[in-house]
């Protein structure tokens, strides 16, 4: 017991220190450390609840839900009002949590991520970190992060996938749902989305 109290504080302090540091890392040093550490954990476990917990603690952290949601939402969202934008917010990132567990328990052991350098310059508050993922007997294929200044440090808004962005991907088809059911028929839907994903 005594163990396991002492891991669990020292994964606090841990994830502490990674907070502190990402405030003062230079974006593509951050993805590098976060990539790193979630390569890491894919070659101990591919248990789900760890998967998720990764994602959570790990590499959601460094991610600008609010920003995610209100880009992906589109002009809807100034016409939310306060409670539906965090029920979107709060829909949106337990969907993002499950796909991105889903992706993680599919990669291998072997996958590696090449961080690309990215070259600031002074006063620069957004810019695209580029990786490329390699996996045995697959093509290699781009995953890029944009990302921006905030008061917390560097976060991802957005992430693109062999040139397919997250937000636009999504904001298509949120802007379908709002128009057949509005707002909250679109809160409605992912909310069921995450039920049946949680109990499937």
């Amino acid at each position: 017991m005594m163990n396991t109290l002492a891991r669990m504080m020292a994964t606090v302090a841990m994830l502490s220190a990674l907070a502190t540091q990402a405030q003062q890392t230079a974006p593509d040093a951050l993805v590098k450390s976060t990539v790193n550490e979630v390569l890491a954990v894919i070659k101990q476990t591919k248990d789900a609840k760890a998967l998720v917990d990764l994602a959570e603690k790990k590499v959601l952290a460094q991610f600008d839900f609010k920003e995610m949601t209100r880009l992906a939402t589109g002009r809807a969202w100034s016409q939310a009002s306060a409670a539906q934008q965090q029920a979107l917010e709060r829909g949106f990132r337990t969907l993002l949590v499950r796909t991105y567990t889903t992706a993680l328990s599919q990669s291998s052991g072997e996958t590696k991520v090449e961080v690309k350098p990215v070259a600031l310059k002074a006063g620069d508050t957004a810019t695209m970190v580029r990786t490329v993922v390699t996996e045995p007997g697959r093509k290699p294929f781009a995953i890029d992060y944009r990302m921006w200044v905030t008061p917390a440090g560097w976060r991802v808004y957005d992430v693109t996938v062999e040139n397919l962005s997250l937000v636009t991907n999504y904001r298509s088809s949120f802007a379908s749902e709002i128009g057949r059911s509005g707002i909250d028929g679109l809160i409605k839907v992912i909310e069921d989305k995450n039920r049946k994903s949680s109990t499937g």
